[in-house]
């Protein structure tokens, strides 16, 4: 049996840039989902108003991005972009549209929220005398998020595997790393036994923040 695979030197030496990679990756997972909370929560709320002009046009994000895989969107964003004159870096483009397209997801995660909130949490807000987006952000966000927070975790875990795939468009994350390092050391079972590791235990953390938050 060939045992060449235990070398502990080759673990000694890929470890340290795909960790490197690794903080990369957490990196643009972080900033991905950052943006699709933000863009999540406000398409949320549109989503749920009564203008039904701005729940067409919610909708209409919604069926885009979720309906366009998102390798796809990140190679639009990459070329078709530049074509129209917007010269943006791979990393703006690679982060953009995984945040972009988590938006789509969030949106649908928190308006399930938002149904949780009680009339008269709404009605307490409003004889307090908030206003409608003060009401939306202090009372019923919390009050949705806190109900999807499985679901929220769980689209926070997609991203960061998804976020493999701005590779593609020469983003130096985990992935990438991973295709360098198998390439320069031929040992690719080593290599991405190794990085699908990583990627387990980032998972992992989030895993753990998620059942601590549930705890608390």
């Amino acid at each position: 049996m060939d045992f060449a695979f235990l070398d502990p030197d080759f673990y000694a030496e890929a470890l340290p840039p795909l960790l490197r990679g690794a903080v990369a990756t957490v990196w643009v997972s972080a900033g991905a989902i950052l943006i699709g909370f933000a863009l999540g929560a406000a398409l949320a709320a549109i989503a749920t108003s009564s203008s039904r002009l701005g729940r067409g046009v919610a909708a209409t994000y919604v069926s885009f991005f979720r309906g366009v895989p998102l390798l796809v969107q990140i190679l639009l964003a990459y070329y078709a972009l530049p074509f129209l004159g917007l010269d943006i870096p791979n990393t703006v483009a690679g982060v953009g549209t995984l945040g972009l397209c988590c938006a789509a997801y969030m949106a649908e995660i928190l308006r399930g929220g938002l149904a949780t909130v009680s009339p008269g949490a709404v009605e307490a807000a409003r004889l307090l005398g908030l206003t409608p987006a003060q009401t939306f952000l202090r009372i019923r966000l919390p009050i949705a998020a806190r109900a999807m927070r499985p679901a929220i975790v769980g689209e926070a875990i997609m991203i960061l595997k998804a976020s493999s795939l701005v590779s593609l468009v020469g983003i130096l994350e985990l992935t990438r790393t991973s295709q360098a390092l198998a390439s320069s050391t031929f040992r690719p079972l080593e290599t991405y036994a190794l990085c699908g590791a990583i990627y387990l235990a980032l998972n992992f953390v989030l895993m753990a923040a998620g059942w601590e938050r549930r705890r608390a």
